[in-house]
């Protein structure tokens, strides 16, 4: 069984940075392409950011271009996610997901991945 365990969420002001990480094991990791998602109350699950298993490819959604940067270290077995000038938008619950059909990344922009994380929390506030 494949486990992504995430941390580095919390409680920030707008303008302000966070890094999240999420953390593989079980598999294989430098074989699975990556993603990040988020989920604010009451809202649909949304893709924020991708990044191939050979760390080549990325794809981020367009309210975060710019903003945030995912990144991978195959050697610690963990993808990143770097968020910097934060809004009260971003708040929300931020997911890792991992799918293990490498090459393009669109699967995972739809949501289709293999393992989810179990989530951590992002609020900003103004």
């Amino acid at each position: 069984q494949v486990q992504l365990v995430e941390s580095g969420g919390g409680l920030v002001q707008s303008g302000d940075s966070l890094q999240l990480s999420c953390a593989v094991s079980g598999r294989t990791f430098s074989s699975a392409n990556m993603g990040w998602f988020r989920q604010a109350p009451g809202k649909e699950r949304e893709f924020v950011g991708a990044i191939s298993w050979s760390g080549y490819s990325t794809s981020y959604a367009d309210s975060v271009k710019g903003r945030f940067t995912i990144s991978r270290d195959n050697a610690k077995n963990t993808v990143y996610l770097q968020m910097n000038t934060l809004k009260p938008e971003d708040t929300a619950v931020y997911y890792c997901a991992a799918g293990y059909y490498g090459g393009s990344l669109s699967l995972l922009q739809r949501g289709e991945a293999n393992y989810w994380g179990q989530g951590t929390q992002v609020t900003v506030s103004s």
